[in-house]
């Protein structure tokens, strides 16, 4: 029985570890992803000589196989908490809407706005590059001021330079600012 328990926990911690490494590699970020990796093929390389060993009961292997599928569950939760990455809206709308566009650069959103021709009458299309942690808040927005806008998203795979870019350089830059007493809040006191 501490057998299949053991299964179970370790397919648990598993997927979610393989899913985490699979999007970390699909984003770039392959010193993260080796690490993700390396406990991955650990985890699996003793999961599976669990259930292979001795008897190799039915029960040791659906028990391997149903935590497979929770931890495609839990892994696909931990992966939408944590955001990673960034995520490009493309807003459609009947009308330029300059009340949505203040707000939506008030909460720190850049945003683009083109005008086009639509097949019925002009449309106006709002370009808008964000955190992905910030995907609900502006998709709230957006409903807020215009519940019939056509709204698409994606992931972006590169980009360079920008609003999103410079404020997220602007924030570092106030994570390392000087502090009131003429020192960095990093550096050790004199």
């Amino acid at each position: 029985m501490k057998e299949i328990i053991l299964i179970l926990l370790l397919q648990l911690v598993y997927v979610p570890v393989l899913t985490l490494r699979t999007l970390l590699l699909v984003k770039g970020m392959s010193t993260y992803a080796s690490v993700f990796g390396f406990l991955e093929a650990l985890i699996y390389v003793f999961g599976l000589s669990l259930v292979f060993s001795g008897d190799q009961s039915t029960a040791a292997m659906v028990v391997y196989a149903v935590g497979f599928g929770v931890g495609i569950l839990i892994g696909s939760y931990v992966e939408n908490r944590l955001a990673i990455g960034f995520t490009t809206f493309i807003v459609n709308l009947d009308n330029k809407n300059e009340e949505l566009i203040a707000r939506l650069r008030q909460e720190g959103f850049g945003v683009t706005v083109f005008e086009g021709e639509g097949r019925d009458s002009v449309r106006y299309q709002f370009e808008i590059l964000t955190k992905r942690n910030r995907e609900v808040e502006l998709f709230r927005l957006i409903e807020e001021y215009d519940a019939r806008a056509f709204i698409i998203s994606y992931e972006p795979r590169k980009f360079k330079g920008g609003f999103l870019l410079k404020s997220l350089k602007k924030q570092k830059v106030k994570k390392n600012a000087v502090t009131p007493e003429g020192s960095s809040p990093t550096s050790p006191h004199p």
